[in-house]
């Protein structure tokens, strides 16, 4: 995994594993698994049964080949993983291969003080890193469950905004084997989960399947053991995140939710493109009853600038304007050779290929099945120079579109949560900001749980 994968991986599951213990739950549904990462994590880590479905037999084959690996070199990393009292140990750096022991412990002692909210510690951990955990959705949980007839706490408390970061740990592969329970957990909350915790490695299950989830999807055709679980995503793309919880909140099984979405310009809107009469029932957005009432429509340019990441280019990251430059001059030019003003096609992630703005114009040419012989180098040389002294103006717009893009990206996470609050046997919901920002945008969590959540 690469560092923003694991920084999202090890703070999402910490969470789905105080979830799944405050809700008596062993059997977890990880919809968009991709290849696997946080679902290998949460049975290797926690002993938790996983089912990874993804529509993507590319990804399913390659979850199960990663597996397969993992065990044949499970020795290996059994050994690697004693360094840390977690279960995991602080990767090496490359610049600096052999480290002292005394320094690694030293690392890992100043992760678990900033864990545990402790201000003074945080400055051992990495730049990216936020500090004072103390408030998070996690340590909300675990304090509600030692106190169960306490009020319920308010939402807006449930905000997590200092999701630490993993400041190199090694990847989920250098897992302790032998401890199968959530070793961040206060002894008040630390529950048995029967023989999920107290069998041997092999109890803990892992299965990838291929299947295309919609929001009419029978689990139970998918899944043959399937019991009361659990059902999460990590980046669920497009329409996939509503979906999840339109099954979350019609299959009685499914008893919480913990999603998170990303990719909003491949959502579907209910009230866009009207005059084609698509058919569908269930769309991406909206949701909730008002907005739908409202014949709420984003459109995908905005919904594209929602995808846009404020806090990264707050940091001096910034936007990749001769990119987006290129595209702009590429659509003048097809509007005017070609006539076509909106295009179906789209070129996609091109500009990275291609060493020169004529290259580019060559290669989209050619993926958009245009003629290319209907506009010469000297045509396409000539746009580029005319369009060139405009490139700060596009910088300034698309800056705009930046600072815009949290209050459209807000707009359809609410639309999610009120979609959650009307119905009928959700007990609670929430928005929880589980991630750094900078190091994944697309930060926020849609958590709920029914009202027959064991909380005992």
């Amino acid at each position: 995994m690469n560092t923003k994968k694991s920084h999202e991986v090890q703070a999402m599951s910490e969470l789905i594993c105080s979830i799944a213990d405050y809700c008596g739950l062993k059997q977890i549904i990880d919809v968009g698994s991709g290849k696997g990462y946080l679902s290998s994590f949460l049975s290797l880590k926690y002993g938790l049964n996983v089912y990874g479905i993804d529509s993507s037999y590319t990804n399913t084959h390659g979850a199960k080949e990663r597996n397969r690996k993992l065990k044949k070199h499970w020795n290996l990393c059994h050994s690697q993983s004693r360094a840390d009292s977690n279960g995991l140990v602080l990767k090496m750096p490359k610049e600096s291969k052999v480290q002292s022991t005394s320094k690694c412990e030293g690392e890992c002692e100043r992760v678990r003080k900033s864990r545990r909210g402790d201000e003074d510690a945080s400055a051992g951990v990495s730049a990216g890193a936020l500090t004072d955990f103390s408030g998070s959705p996690v340590s909300v949980i675990r304090k509600q469950q030692r106190n169960p007839h306490a009020q319920p706490v308010e939402e807006e408390r449930l905000c997590c905004e200092d999701a630490f970061s993993l400041v190199d740990f090694l990847p989920v592969d250098g897992i302790e084997p032998t401890s199968q329970v959530c070793h961040t957990e206060a002894p008040g909350l630390r529950k048995e989960r029967g023989n999920a915790t107290s069998k041997s490695r092999g109890s803990s299950i892992y299965s990838p399947l291929t299947s295309f989830i919609t929001a009419d999807t029978q689990l139970h055709d998918i899944i043959e053991d399937l019991e009361d679980c659990l059902m999460v995503g990590l980046h669920t793309c497009g329409d996939l995140a509503p979906n999840t919880l339109r099954i979350f909140a019609s299959k009685a099984e499914v008893k919480g939710v913990c999603s998170v979405g990303c990719c909003y310009h491949l959502l579907s809107e209910e009230f866009e493109n009207q005059h084609k009469g698509y058919a569908k029932e269930n769309w991406g957005f909206p949701m909730c009853h008002y907005l739908k009432e409202e014949r709420w429509c984003c459109g995908r340019n905005a919904r594209m600038s929602a995808c846009l990441a404020l806090e990264r280019v707050a940091v001096g990251q910034g936007l990749p304007t001769e990119s987006l430059f290129y595209r702009a001059v590429l659509q003048n030019i097809i509007k005017d050779y070609y006539g076509i003003s909106k295009c179906e096609q789209y070129v996609g992630k091109i500009y990275s290929k291609c060493s020169s703005f004529l290259e580019y114009v060559r290669m989209s040419l050619k993926k958009l099945g245009l003629d290319e012989s209907k506009v010469s180098e000297e045509i396409i040389m000539d746009y580029y120079e005319k369009y060139k002294p405009r490139m700060n103006e596009l910088e300034a717009f698309n800056m705009l579109k930046v600072v815009l893009a949290p209050c459209i990206e807000t707009l359809i996470l609410l639309d999610r949560l009120c979609y959650l609050k009307e119905q009928k046997d959700i007990a609670w919901s929430a928005l929880v900001k589980l991630f750094d920002p900078v190091q994944s945008p697309r930060c926020y969590a849609v958590i709920a749980l029914k009202k027959q959540c064991d909380r005992s």
